[in-house]
């Protein structure tokens, strides 16, 4: 059985994302916070085993974006980091 860990991510504006206990290898998380059309705000998250496979979470927000309505909304990914477990 794998080893269970937790990883913590620090996105730009000083929030901190803690998932798991996890037994994947992830290196990044990702958000996306939008915007709504009532002017509410919504956040996505997620996490991912590559910076490059994060990367291409940004192509599928800007789909959703046009789909949803969202007045406008930022994508971000962040390193994720073992902090224990």
């Amino acid at each position: 059985m794998a080893r269970k860990h937790y990883l913590t991510a620090t996105f730009a504006d000083g929030y901190v994302k803690t998932i798991g206990p996890v037994s994947t290898p992830f290196t990044h998380c990702w958000r996306i916070v939008a915007i709504l059309a009532n002017g509410k705000t919504e956040v996505f998250w997620g996490h991912t085993k590559s910076l490059a496979e994060a990367k291409r979470k940004r192509a599928p927000a800007v789909d959703a974006a046009k789909m949803r309505g969202w007045q406008r909304y930022a994508f971000e990914i962040a390193e994720a980091v073992p902090t224990g477990g």
